[in-house]
């Protein structure tokens, strides 16, 4: 047995860092430099060289320092200490962190001249660093955007190579974290940097117009601008050639049928967890590169009733904002010949509420633990939207909610799709926990929640006589769920909220807790909360 030589009382090394240790983290301290040195113009001449050595060292590192972590101890999960490093317990190195997150996606938004985004003239900084991978996918110069999803994609593939390692004892575990990963660098980065090359090709510069390309994974009210006018406009262009016309199309079908039909089915048999905690990219960043922060998420009731009022607030704008923007648009075409009318989308509109709300007073064995309050509030909101669209059709008004329907989506778009999702949703991981936006704004996490919570066969079962009250299920929950509350009761756990990632089961030693689909009386869903 090896002894340490010191004659000091307290320990003189640090922690456990090994070898290998050291090595990730010098890995990822270069890269950092790089980034660094890129932002003053360093980087100047040096592009594609520095480029591929920021990518390899900030990917190796900390794939690295995750085997030094994890790969030769035993199997389990290992979640020592994380109320006392500064990094996960909000110290002094969590707000850095934070702070630095933050300013990222301030200057993401705001401020991409601060990266090296030129309106006019050539790229520099750290936008211009990316031109070589840019150029090699799109076949077009590096945008803010672009450096983003690769840092983003970046993070999903390292932080999840971390996390499968960490979690290699689960198999449910694995296969979701890999799941995420594949639907992040395959529909959300190099899908659309290939259709953006369709753009660069003669035969589509020679029709003057522009094939539509986008993520294929998102889905509205997440992807809240798919049925912007302009998208409409490129998905059915009768300018493009049959192939590029044909795709605009499946695309328009997909977004639409994404929402009515493909997002309702998975949901009933599997939850929202095929979504949320399977395919979307920002509950993949929240599972990988969030994974040290999940404990941080608030489990207060104060927290609770912010969460109830504030996401279903969101999906409330979502909806109105979308009705003006797509009536609006109807309203602008002049030609006879399009597939859908304003006359047809106002029915749509008036049936879907209508219909919604109906359900709401008529289905009390379900609906039943719903607040009187909620309901109300809900019903009058549907049938107002229904009312003001019929009476923009019937009055030939273009605008539904009396203003434009582009400032409007340009409003949301600022606080909600940039402020709310991109600065305090991630830049808060270090303060907030790893699924602020998820749990307080995302209106997909609303509508499929909604869907999970009345008609899913997906819940979390509970042995009540093998609980042994440790907590662990409740600490580590990122949507900040009570889990030990239902398990000390015995209850099944259908919460809107919960997004299937089973960490609640795998983080518990007695095997309390299990992820099944399976029929429902309704008791457990009677005797839970709405949310």
């Amino acid at each position: 047995m090896q002894t340490n030589p010191s004659l000091s009382l307290s320990s003189p090394d640090v922690r456990h860092l090994t070898a290998t240790h050291k090595i990730a983290l010098a890995l990822v301290g270069l890269s950092l430099l790089i980034i660094v040195n890129a932002l003053f113009g360093g980087a100047e001449g040096m592009e594609g060289p520095m480029l591929w050595t920021l990518l390899a060292s900030l990917g190796g590192g900390i794939l690295l320092y995750a085997y030094a972590e994890y790969g030769n101890k035993p199997a389990g999960i290992k979640n020592n200490g994380v109320w006392f490093f500064s990094e996960t317990a909000r110290g002094s190195a969590g707000w850095v962190m934070g702070v630095v997150l933050t300013l990222f996606y301030v200057a993401l938004y705001w401020f991409p001249e601060w990266l090296g985004l030129r309106s006019e003239g050539a790229n520099t900084g750290l936008v211009a660093l990316f031109n070589p991978l840019s150029y090699l996918l799109s076949g077009q110069a590096a945008s803010q955007w672009f450096v983003y999803g690769t840092f983003y994609t970046l993070a999903i593939l390292a932080m999840g190579g971390k996390f499968i390692w960490k979690y290699r004892h689960n198999t449910y575990q694995i296969v979701r974290t890999s799941s995420v990963m594949f639907f992040q660098l395959g529909f959300a980065f190099l899908i659309p940097e290939f259709m953006a090359r369709l753009n660069s090709t003669p035969e589509i510069q020679s029709l003057d117009v522009s094939v539509p390309y986008y993520d294929f994974k998102n889905m509205w009210p997440l992807n809240y601008y798919n049925f912007d006018g302009y998208r409409i406009d490129a998905m059915t262009n009768d300018g493009l050639n049959a192939l590029t016309h044909n795709l605009g199309f499946i695309m328009l079908a997909i977004g639409i049928g994404s929402v009515f039909i493909i997002s309702p089915i998975l949901t009933y048999f599997f939850g929202k967890r095929w979504y949320c905690s399977w395919v979307c990219g920002c509950g993949g960043l929240a599972e990988t590169a969030g994974d040290p922060y999940r404990h941080l998420s608030d489990k207060s009731v104060k927290a609770w009733k912010i969460e109830r009022w504030l996401i279903y607030s969101v999906l409330a704008l979502a909806v109105i904002m979308t009705v003006a923007v797509v009536f609006g648009y109807l309203g602008e075409r002049t030609d006879q010949g399009f597939w859908i009318t304003k006359q047809v989308f106002t029915g749509i509109v008036a049936v879907t509420l209508l219909g919604l709300t109906t359900l709401l007073w008529t289905r009390p064995r379900i609906f039943g633990s719903i607040e009187l309050s909620i309901k109300i509030l809900a019903s009058v909101l549907m049938v107002g939207i229904t009312g003001l669209t019929v009476w923009a059709l019937v009055s030939g008004s273009q605008q539904v909610f009396f203003m434009d329907a582009y400032p409007l989506r340009k409003w949301y778009g600022f606080f909600i799709g940039a402020t709310f999702s991109g600065v305090v949703g991630v830049g808060f991981y270090p303060l907030m926990g790893s699924r602020v936006w998820c749990r307080f704004g995302c209106p997909m996490a609303a509508i499929l929640g909604l869907q999970q919570r009345f008609f899913s066969k997906f819940r979390i079962t509970t042995n009540s006589g093998q609980c042994i009250s440790c907590g662990n299920c409740s600490t580590y929950c990122e949507m900040g769920i009570d889990v030990r509350a239902y398990a000390q009761k015995g209850q099944n756990i259908v919460r809107s909220s919960c997004v299937g990632c089973g960490i609640c089961a795998a983080v518990c030693p007695r095997g309390v807790l299990k992820l099944e689909n399976g029929p429902d009386s309704g008791e457990s869903r009677m005797d839970s909360v709405l949310f």
